[in-house]
């Protein structure tokens, strides 16, 4: 029985990653050639330092210069199977490293109990917490050696590697002491603003938004301005040219995209507390984005050099992903803690600003968004918010129903379904999802959640 219950679990976790592994045999054609074979060579950093500097010496002048820096770029298939083999790499080690390094975080009793098992013979075991931090250091070690042949081939983004890389260590190392230490909310939201600055500095792209069609009459009409872009004016600027198809939100479009990086982190944070979850989320969103850029490499984008940025990111990240889900799959050995979480939604917000696709993340993020807007009344206190929103566990059946917080009859009746109710469901999507399709155990509430964010990847794209 155990081993048709892991038959499946595989099974579930290869469907997301079909469509971004048919993109890559499409692109990278066949990796065996032996010219993707030297182009994969070619990403040495001391062989393509020493080739330029010989030319350098040359007497061919500036154009020939140019011509060797062409010929050691390596083709984009090349790179491609380069960032596969090291996202291998990075799912064997973090695979291999996870259960070592869980019986350091048992013993120093970074560990906590599993609320959605309470009644059963494991409710109080141990479970070593805070695992996020080995697929955060194994993605940092994948992405330093990616650096090695993405520097040489890409000079202009080196900066925003780098860049990108100390933002998700920042999160990383935050997380981390949460997960110890405990930190207030009020920190929580603050940080990540100060991790996502070393983005912002670095970013090179349009600060202007395209409106939708049906929209722009609002701010043209018959060629003049309206009332309403006047006053938008004074904050951002309208495009006369392009009739109000176009407005440049300067600065506010920064602050937007600081704005990104707190709610990455959070939202895959307050989405979570069920075995898999957290991860499973975090994994299909990982496979959409790297759809989304593999589908604008193959039609040649203008922005292919962005795009493969986001690949070798995405990448690593999807591998690593990959083996810590399988630990913490229902039932869970480990649990991520706000570590993985903090890492994963800073590694969004990276693709999606140093990517120039911000927008087109946030399209991804659509059942987080959701919970994030349902539960907030909560949030923000207008409604009692215990400090676990879990759903809870009937032992005596085994599955799952919406947890509740308690009230006077004559309060928050515009959340009850019974007027005299003393008990109120939390705001979360885990708990509506229980409320519209009845009680579940914890394994099938969450491929049913996760199906729900497959869904909503695909509208996305």
């Amino acid at each position: 029985m155990s081993k048709q219950i892991k038959a499946s679990s595989v099974l579930f976790s290869i469907i997301p990653l079909i469509p971004p592994s048919v993109l890559l045999i499409n692109v990278i054609d066949d990796p065996i050639q032996i010219a993707v074979i030297k182009g994969w060579k070619s990403m040495s950093f001391f062989s393509s330092s020493s080739s330029l500097f010989e030319r350098v010496g040359d007497e061919g002048g500036e154009s020939d210069i140019i011509e060797d820096t062409e010929r050691i770029i390596p083709p984009v298939e090349a790179q491609l199977f380069a960032y596969v083999c090291i996202a291998i790499l990075g799912y064997i080690a973090t695979n291999n490293l996870i259960p070592k390094i869980k019986t350091y975080t048992l013993k120093k009793g970074i560990s906590g109990k599993d609320i959605g098992k309470k009644g059963t013979s494991v409710e109080d075991k141990d479970i070593a917490e805070a695992l996020g931090i080995v697929p955060g250091a194994i993605f940092l070690i994948c992405q330093i050696f990616c650096l090695v042949g993405y520097a040489t081939s890409h000079p202009s983004k080196l900066l925003d590697v780098n860049s990108a890389l100390l933002s998700i260590c920042f999160m990383l190392f935050l997380g981390f002491t949460d997960d110890v230490l405990d930190w207030p909310w009020r920190y929580k939201l603050f940080l990540p603003s100060v991790g996502s600055l070393p983005l912002l500095c670095c970013y090179k792209g349009s600060t202007s938004i395209l409106i939708p069609i049906q929209l722009r009459f609002l701010l043209m009409q018959e060629g003049e301005l309206t009332m309403l872009s006047r006053l938008l004016s004074h904050v951002v600027t309208v495009d006369e040219n392009a009739n109000g198809a176009i407005v440049n939100l300067g600065l506010l479009y920064l602050v937007y995209m600081g704005m990104l990086a707190v709610f990455c982190t959070n939202a895959i944070n307050i989405y979570a507390g069920i075995n898999g979850l957290e991860v499973g989320q975090s994994y299909i969103i990982g496979c959409a984005v790297l759809v989304h850029n593999l589908i604008e490499i193959g039609n040649n984008s203008d922005n292919t050099e962005n795009h493969l940025f986001s690949v070798m990111i995405m990448l690593s990240f999807v591998g690593v992903t990959l083996a810590l889900l399988g630990h913490n799959w229902y039932p869970a050995s480990v649990f991520v803690g706000d570590t993985y979480c903090y890492f994963a939604g800073m590694t969004f917000a990276v693709v999606g600003i140093l990517g120039h696709f911000s927008k087109t993340v946030l399209l991804f993020f659509i059942p987080q968004i959701i919970n994030f807007i349902y539960s907030t009344p909560q949030l923000f206190k207008l409604v009692p918010c215990p400090r676990h929103r879990l759903p809870k566990f009937n032992a005596e059946t085994g599955l799952m129903g919406p947890s509740t917080f308690s009230c006077r009859k004559d309060q928050y009746r515009w959340l009850k379904k019974q007027p005299d109710d003393t008990e109120v469901a939390n705001m979360t999507v885990i708990n509506l999802c229980l409320q519209i399709l009845g009680p579940m155990s914890e394994k099938t509430l969450c491929v049913v959640l996760l199906a729900f964010q497959v869904l909503c990847c695909g509208i996305g794209l």
